[in-house]
């Protein structure tokens, strides 16, 4: 199932400009959006993974993609168990899974702490709980599913790094949890956003994210991908 996105015309044009009006905030931010001041450290030879959920994966997923040393973004389900890691069955908010992406990295390229630049100030709103743009329920929800104690380490200190400088006007609602188990998502949603860029869903609420990241972070950005 897929999400239904026929408005009214008139509906059509306040949703466009309230998702004009947000992601033209968040470009004042990413503009000055500060470095972590805690990160991991630079490390040739190998991979790692992280897992973060910020609503609807098909744009999480687009923005990830684009960044340079990602090998690979997995849309998918964090939190519940695996007998509900089905989409009609997330889709009720009742699972305790939200919709997640799991990007596979080269941390010589890019580290775990510019993951979490992009993530908090491209990739979605982390002052929202429980909702991203048009999409409400817990199954949107801002969420960080750490995978070491390094990986935790880094993220409570970035988050209390931004609400400090007072980065948003509202705290950050981010969570916090260890990863217990990732599942990825139905064949048919990944790589939604590349396969389907027309999709009305992805014009309005994702392709700005991406279009975003080019311009905010130029130097995250995978030279193809420019």
């Amino acid at each position: 199932m897929l999400r239904i996105v026929q408005f009214p015309v008139s509906s059509r044009l306040l949703l466009k400009a309230a998702v004009t009006l947000q992601f033209a905030t968040f470009a004042l931010l990413a503009s000055s959006f500060p470095d972590p001041a805690v990160d991991t450290p630079r490390v040739a030879g190998k991979t790692e993974t992280a897992v973060l959920a910020g609503g609807c994966f098909w744009g999480v997923e687009g923005v990830f993609e684009s960044l340079k040393g990602v090998s690979q973004v997995v849309s998918g389900y964090s939190g519940g168990k695996a007998n509900t890691a089905h989409y009609e069955m997330v889709s009720t908010g009742s699972t305790g899974h939200a919709e997640s992406v799991r990007i596979t990295y080269d941390p010589s390229q890019i580290t775990y702490g510019q993951l979490l630049k992009v993530y908090f100030s491209v990739a979605h709103d982390p002052t929202q709980k429980n909702r991203q743009g048009p999409d409400w329920g817990t199954q949107y929800r801002s969420e960080i599913f750490y995978g070491s104690d390094e990986q935790k380490k880094v993220a409570e200190a970035y988050i209390q790094q931004l609400n400090e400088a007072k980065v948003y006007h509202k705290p950050i609602v981010t969570l916090l949890e260890p990863l217990q188990a990732f599942y990825p998502a139905e064949e048919h949603h990944q790589r939604f956003m590349a396969r389907n860029p027309n999709y009305p869903y992805i014009v309005y609420n994702d392709a700005p994210k991406v279009k975003n990241l080019y311009k905010q972070f130029p130097e995250l950005v995978k030279g193809d991908a420019k």
